[in-house]
């Protein structure tokens, strides 16, 4: 497991590389890799471009699944059960791409959203 707090842009990149590190280093390969490092990159600028948040991450590795969870107080108020838009929407494509790659979004009134995603295995 790996957990890291970001609260700016500039910050988030060393953050990510951090968790791609330990993605590698846990046996996940390029694909996995490319897609939990979007995953990622799209809940942390979503909290501190639209929230002006702090973003408390989490990433697990664990048998075929990639769990990635990303807690922020901006993610409290969020309604994820609302149809996603297409990917050429002006607003709520991040949550497309999520969605696209994860399936499912689990959220919390504690502001804390979570993803899996499948290993290729």
């Amino acid at each position: 497991m790996i957990s890291f707090k970001v609260d700016n842009l500039k910050s988030m990149g060393a953050h990510v590389k951090t968790f791609v590190d330990f993605l590698r280093l846990s046996g996940a390969d390029d694909d996995e890799i490319f897609e939990s490092k979007l995953v990622c990159c799209e809940l942390i600028t979503n909290v501190i471009r639209h929230g002006g948040d702090e973003a408390e991450f989490t990433g697990t590795l664990s048998g075929d699944t990639i769990e990635i969870t990303v807690t922020a107080e901006s993610f409290k108020n969020l309604d994820v059960s609302r149809p996603a838009p297409d990917v050429f929407a002006e607003s709520g494509r991040g949550l497309y791409i999520i969605r696209s790659i994860c399936g499912d979004i689990e959220h919390s009134e504690c502001g804390e959203i979570k993803v899996f995603i499948k290993r290729h295995k």
